[in-house]
């Protein structure tokens, strides 16, 4: 399996692309399709899922599947239908990731029940609701996406501290 790819250098972060959603539909809809019932759940995830905001021109997906450690039970169908398995995580909750055929996706499988799943979805729900949360963390992709970076994975994990705090602030807004 290939290696995480290297950034060019910097992060791309474009305006919010209206066309996002339909990308994200198109390919829910083809997942589906050769998966069937083996697709548990098929959300829309990560920055390009909430309107308005700034991303990196990759639309990511969320699938739920029963267990994803058994990539026998839905990588072949995926494969089959061009999508390519670049990432294998079995020391983070069984995460794995396919690039999609012909769009720029990220397509993250977990397994059913796995505490990810609420938590992307946590995120993702309270940035389309909260405007100084969106624009905070807005803010911080631009700014880190000025520097230079090895590694995709590097930019990423600097927004660590953001995110952990919107959630937080999340976090206490569910609990109330």
């Amino acid at each position: 399996m290939p290696s995480l790819p290297d950034a060019s250098t910097r992060i791309p972060i474009v305006d919010y692309d209206p066309r996002w959603p339909e990308l994200f539909a198109r390919e829910a809809g083809r997942i589906r399709s050769v998966l069937g019932s083996r697709a548990l759940r098929i959300e829309h995830a990560g920055s390009t899922s909430v309107p308005g905001l700034a991303a990196k021109p990759v639309v990511d997906l969320l699938l739920v599947v029963v267990d994803s450690a058994r990539e026998d039970a839905y990588a072949p169908p995926l494969e089959a239908a061009s999508y390519v398995l670049q990432i294998r995580e079995p020391g983070w909750y069984e995460h794995r990731m396919f690039k999609g055929p012909d769009t720029e996706i990220n397509l993250h499988v977990f397994s059913s029940g796995c505490p990810e799943i609420d938590r992307m979805l946590m995120f993702r729900d309270w940035l389309r609701g909260n405007a100084a949360d969106r624009d905070l963390y807005a803010r911080t992709k631009l700014a880190l996406a000025r520097k230079e970076w090895k590694h995709v994975q590097d930019y990423a994990d600097a927004k660590t501290a953001v995110i952990e705090e919107i959630l937080a602030r999340a976090c206490a807004d569910r609990n109330g």
